[in-house]
């Protein structure tokens, strides 16, 4: 077949509405070439930062930096529990904001059972949050 034949094959009505409705391999190539291309546009950053970059190594460079000041301890120090139990409560609000934007987006198809269920999951979250504040979670004393 000829180019042309073959750009008119796949532009006519039929083939479009077959190709919409069976995925096959051909509608994943766009998405497979832009992964490719990520991929090699990853990896030639790295090996050209190796490769490319300055190899001089100082005392300054290979010491702990924390935020512009002199480290005064080891870096091997333990943190508090405290510590812990703030960044697992970050996580938690954080992946309670990821439930509730596909909430919010069919909240009106949901109805009022998803509306009940958001509300129930919300005031699951707040009890948990009152029981830290209660036991003094949030305080650096």
């Amino acid at each position: 077949m000829e180019p042309v034949r073959i750009v008119s094959l796949l532009s006519s009505s039929t083939n479009t509405r077959a190709m919409e409705q069976a995925p096959t391999v051909v509608n994943y190539v766009p998405l497979m070439i832009m992964i490719v291309i990520g991929i090699i546009f990853g990896l030639t950053n790295i090996f050209a930062a190796e490769f490319l970059g300055p190899r001089k190594s100082t005392r300054a460079k290979l010491s702990t930096y924390e935020s512009g000041m002199e480290p005064v301890k080891t870096a091997r120090e333990r943190f508090t529990v405290k510590f812990y139990l703030v960044a697992m409560m970050f996580i938690l609000f954080d992946i309670e904001i990821v439930f509730m934007y596909p909430w919010a987006v069919q909240m009106r198809e949901l109805g009022g059972y998803g509306l009940a269920a958001m509300v129930l999951f919300m005031v699951l979250l707040f009890s948990g949050y009152l029981y830290v504040i209660k036991k003094g979670a949030l305080r650096w004393d």
